[in-house]
């Protein structure tokens, strides 16, 4: 009987990741898995004030399916607007060059993960997570257009934002990625790179849809 693949979407920040992989992972029936949103969530529990030092064994992280949304859970708060806020993005970057962090959510998403059918975004899915990700993508966008894309979404939010600013801190969020010592961001060869630079989300959506077909009728 053949398996449900999974489907790993890896990029830099503001690449649109999040967006397509929900959209792709409905038009597929699978799970879509944030991996972001699992440093978020162990982020916040750190800004709410939990000591650097308390045992990740003691910290419950969830992703809940509701309707075309995924809602974050921490020991049972909904968390999944708390999460999205500048602040927390940034020390959610920090928190994951800690080995134990990492692992955490690595394990957490083999586990969420688990019998495939999923579609799973992040920084390293494809590269350290899922090495045997049946379909692997690297999603990218030019910074400008990464910056925009920030800004109307944090206008959204009822956040103010300046495009200036917002293009040096995913430069920044950038450099930090691409360098840090553990699971660093990178575009490995087999992922199938797609730069979605004047595209919509339709159209990136589209040409990964084709490619998992495409991949997935080799796989026995």
């Amino acid at each position: 009987m053949r398996r449900a693949p999974v489907i790993t979407i890896d990029g830099p920040a503001g690449a649109g990741k999040s967006t397509v992989a929900r959209r792709l992972a409905r038009r597929l029936g699978y799970r879509y898995i944030d991996s972001g949103a699992l440093y978020r969530a162990l982020a916040w529990k750190l800004a709410r004030g939990a000591a650097p030092g308390t045992p990740l064994a003691d910290t419950q992280v969830e992703l809940v399916p509701r309707g075309d949304e995924v809602a974050v859970l921490v020991d049972g708060v909904d968390v999944s607007a708390a999460i999205r806020t500048p602040e927390i993005g940034r020390l959610a970057s920090e928190i994951a060059a800690d080995p134990a962090v990492r692992e955490f959510c690595s394990a957490l998403q083999r586990r969420l993960a688990a019998g495939g059918g999923v579609v799973v975004e992040g920084r390293d899915a494809g590269s350290v997570v899922f090495p045997e990700a049946d379909v692997k993508f690297y999603l990218d966008a030019a910074p400008e257009e990464r910056a925009r894309r920030r800004v109307r979404e944090l206008t959204a939010r009822g956040e103010a934002a300046e495009i200036g600013r917002v293009r040096e801190e995913l430069l920044g969020r950038d450099r930090a990625d691409r360098t840090r010592t553990l699971a660093p961001l990178a575009r490995i060869p087999e992922a199938c790179y797609i730069d979605s630079t004047g595209m919509d989300v339709g159209e990136v959506v589209e040409r990964m849809a084709r490619e998992v077909e495409r991949a997935c009728s080799t796989i026995s």
